[in-house]
């Protein structure tokens, strides 16, 4: 079985990516709805989140992990990788190498919640790849909250990200890696905000795409990873909101189990 982890419901983008790219194998997805939002935590909190929402999935039968959580991911995937023995795979970097490779000007945006952006994971890991690249960060505090409420199309929700979007905007950045997978969900949004000429990186397809190409190069691997395609949803709170936005996502109506972590 494939496991994906995010702080909430901002993590079945990459679910349904997955389910999309990879439709022969099986597949975890636990959502973190009572502890979210993580982008407020501590470092400390957000690791032992991230390792008790690992064991789970791994109890479950995961055989490798992606960490749907951009703040997860910012902080804790080195932690994963040492502590457990299977492939861990995040949102982070397959993001960065797309939008590298797709600015034109060497201006790129990131925007992301406050820990995503104070962690600098994604200035890093761009300036890595690309010394001479500019990047523009914008923490959005208020933009999971707003998905998890299934606030997508409210007035509100279109005046915070004018806000947010509008220094980045101002830098005429011409690529905008979207650093939390809460925020394709409001895409149709933040694309005219921030124009049509800039590129939006959405991280789901990018990880999605660099799973796909692993799993070719490791059959053995994929041979295990639940031949009866079965699809399990499990969160930590539900509610109405929630389904909703669930079955939006995905397009179809879904099962979501509460379970206590």
């Amino acid at each position: 079985m494939i496991g994906i982890f995010d702080s909430g419901v901002g993590g079945m983008t990459v679910a349904r990516a997955v389910e999309q790219a990879l439709p022969e194998h099986g597949l975890i997805y636990f959502g973190d709805l009572a502890r979210t939002p993580y982008g407020s935590k501590s470092p400390e909190t957000i690791s032992n989140y991230a390792r008790q929402n690992t064991q789970f999935l791994i109890e479950q039968g995961a055989k490798l992990i992606i960490i749907a959580c951009n703040t997860a991911a910012s902080i804790a995937s080195d932690t994963l990788r040492r502590e457990f023995n299977l492939p861990i795979f995040e949102v982070i970097t397959p993001a960065v190498a797309k939008a590298v490779a797709t600015s034109k000007s060497g201006r790129i945006g990131v925007i992301g919640t406050r820990a995503t952006i104070n962690s600098n994971i994604y200035e890093e890991k761009i300036r890595h790849l690309a010394a001479k690249v500019k990047v523009f960060s914008q923490p959005c505090p208020l933009l999971a909250p707003l998905v998890e409420e299934g606030w997508l199309n409210k007035r509100e929700t279109k005046m915070i990200l004018r806000r947010y979007l509008s220094p980045l905007k101002q830098q005429q950045v011409d690529t905008l890696v979207l650093g939390c997978t809460h925020y394709p969900l409001l895409k149709e949004l933040i694309q005219p905000r921030i124009g049509k000429r800039t590129k939006v990186i959405d991280s789901s397809h990018e990880v999605a795409a660099e799973l796909k190409a692993f799993l070719a190069e490791n059959p053995a691997l994929a041979s295990q990873l639940s031949p009866e395609k079965e699809k399990r949803y499990y969160v930590s709170d539900l509610t109405e909101a929630t389904l909703a936005t669930a079955n939006l996502i995905f397009g179809r109506t879904i099962e979501l189990s509460k379970v206590t972590i």
